[in-house]
C-alpha cells in the first residue's frame, strides 16, 4: 500500500486536475452558446438562398450551369473539417477515420486529394501522400479557426470552385460533424461540387417567373454565393460541435476526477487509521515489555 505522503500528493494532483477540467467545461459552455447563436442566425439566410436558387435552376439544362457539369469523376477532393485542438473526445478522430475510409474504399481507383481544415487533420494526413499540395488547391487553412468569418471561408470555396471550373477537380466532398445535440455529434458528408438538385427541389418549382437579367445570369451570380454559404455554415456547425464535444468530455473528466478523489481520500483514511493502530500497538507492546 502507498504511504500517506504519496496518497496526499495524488489527492492534490487529482484535485488540481478537477479544477482545470471544470474551468474548461465552463469556458466551452460559454463558447458553445455563441457558436450556436451564429449557426441559428445563419440558417434562415442559407435556407432562403437555397430555395431561390432551386426555383431558378430547376428549369435550366445541366450544361447551362458550370457548377453542375455531369462530367466523369476522376479527381476527387475530400475536405475533412476538424479542430485545431484536442481534449474533445472522438470529435476529430471520427472525421479523420471516415475521410480515410472514403479515400480507400468509396473512391478507390480514383485520384484522391485531401484538403484538411483543422490542425488535427493536417497532422494526421501529413504522414500520407493524400494531402493536397497542388497550387490550385487551398493550403495552410488551419488558421481559419483563429478568426472564423465569411470572408476567410469564402476564399477556400473560391479556390475549390476555380479548380472545378478549370477541370482539375471533378468532385469535392466535405466531411464534418453534425450536432444532434450538445452531447452527440455524428459524422456526415456533403457534396460541395458538382451541385446536386434533389427531386423534391425540382418538384417544388411550379411558378412562372420573369427574369431580369436572364435566368442563366442570375443563377451564375447566386451559385458561388450559395456554395460559399454552404461551406461557411458547415464550419460554424463544426465549431459549435467542437465546443459541445469538449464540454461533454470535460464534464466526464471532472466526474471521473471527483470519483477518483473520493477513492483516494478513502484509501488515505484507511492508511492513516492503520498507521495509528500500528503506533498504538507499538506503544502498548513497549509498555508491556517495560512491565515485564
Amino acid at each position: 500500500m502507498a504511504n500517506l505522503k504519496e496518497i496526499r500528493n495524488r489527492i492534490t494532483s487529482v484535485s488540481s486536475t478537477m479544477q482545470i477540467t471544470s474551468a474548461m467545461k465552463m469556458v466551452s459552455a460559454a463558447k458553445l452558446k455563441r457558436a450556436q447563436d451564429a449557426v441559428d442566425r445563419m440558417k434562415p439566410y442559407s435556407r432562403k438562398l437555397q430555395e431561390i436558387l432551386s426555383s431558378l435552376s430547376s428549369s435550366l439544362d445541366a450544361g447551362d450551369n458550370i457548377y453542375a457539369d455531369g462530367r466523369e469523376i476522376n479527381n476527387v477532393v475530400l475536405v475533412p473539417v476538424v479542430s485545431n485542438r484536442g481534449l474533445c473526445g472522438g470529435f476529430n478522430n471520427y472525421v479523420i477515420k471516415e475521410t480515410l475510409r472514403l479515400a480507400k474504399e468509396e473512391y478507390s481507383g480514383k485520384s484522391v486529394k485531401i484538403v484538411p481544415i483543422g490542425k488535427k487533420a493536417t497532422d494526421s494526413f501529413s504522414k500520407t501522400d493524400l494531402i493536397g499540395k497542388d497550387t490550385f488547391l487551398p493550403t495552410d487553412v488551419d488558421g481559419i479557426w483563429n478568426d472564423l468569418n465569411y470572408n476567410n471561408s469564402a476564399d477556400i470555396t473560391a479556390k475549390l470552385m476555380e479548380a472545378y471550373v478549370a477541370g482539375k477537380v471533378d468532385k469535392v466532398v466535405l466531411v464534418y460533424n453534425h450536432s444532434l445535440n450538445v452531447a452527440t455529434q455524428i459524422v456526415e458528408k456533403s457534396q460541395l461540387l458538382p451541385i446536386q438538385q434533389t427531386e423534391s427541389e425540382v418538384k417544388s418549382t411550379g411558378l412562372d417567373y420573369i427574369f431580369e437579367p436572364s435566368q442563366k445570369e442570375i443563377v451564375e451570380d447566386l451559385m458561388p454565393k450559395t456554395l460559399k454559404v454552404q461551406l461557411y455554415g458547415i464550419l460554424l456547425e463544426s465549431m459549435a460541435g467542437e465546443h459541445g464535444a469538449r464540454m461533454t468530455a470535460m464534464h466526464k473528466a471532472t466526474d471521473n476526477a471527483s470519483e477518483l478523489n473520493k477513492e483516494l481520500k478513502l484509501q488515505y483514511n484507511k492508511a492513516r487509521q492503520a498507521a495509528i493502530t500500528n503506533e498504538i500497538l507499538e506503544i502498548v507492546g513497549g509498555a508491556e515489555a517495560l512491565n515485564g
